[in-house]
């Protein structure tokens, strides 16, 4: 299933103050939970216990922070590009600014890899990189994300 399939418009965000990583990884797991309480801390201990094996920084600012958890039903994503760039303790030492979270149901590993495959493709492309930085609102920040300008897009 390809990365633009998990995310929707509510989902992609900008955030003004990141604060630090734990702060980070609260306002993921509120958007990957839909704002319900018991699942946004099921969710924010998951992608916290996630990183606390290794950092999920794959460098060059992006950060791919990611856990199975019995708090979904379907494999859900949440992009935030945030305004300043905060420490995830990346191996190349650069700070994060654009950061795709990820939750999965228990039992779907194989698509929870294939997922994240896709997705370190998708950010090691500097151009993408780029135009992600680069857009110019929110609204051009989700279309570049959704593919909403490739014929046969979806819209969210």
């Amino acid at each position: 299933m390809p990365y633009t399939d998990l995310l929707t418009a509510g989902r992609i965000v900008q955030v003004v103050e990141p604060g630090g990583r734990d702060q980070v990884l609260d306002a993921a797991a509120r958007l990957l939970s839909g704002g319900s309480p018991d699942w946004t801390q099921a969710i924010g201990d998951g992608l916290r216990a996630r990183e606390a094996i290794g950092s999920t920084a794959i460098g060059r600012g992006v950060a791919i922070p990611h856990c199975h958890s019995a708090a979904c039903s379907a494999p859900v994503a949440a992009f935030l590009r945030l305004a300043a760039p905060v420490d995830f303790r990346a191996h190349d030492g650069c700070p994060v600014d654009l950061v795709f979270a990820m939750v999965v149901p228990q039992g779907q590993a194989q698509q929870h890899l294939d997922t994240l495959s896709e997705l370190a493709g998708q950010f090691a492309d500097a151009g993408f990189r780029d135009a992600v930085r680069a857009a110019r609102d929110i609204a051009a920040l989700r279309a570049l994300l959704l593919r909403l300008d490739l014929p046969g897009a979806r819209s969210a």
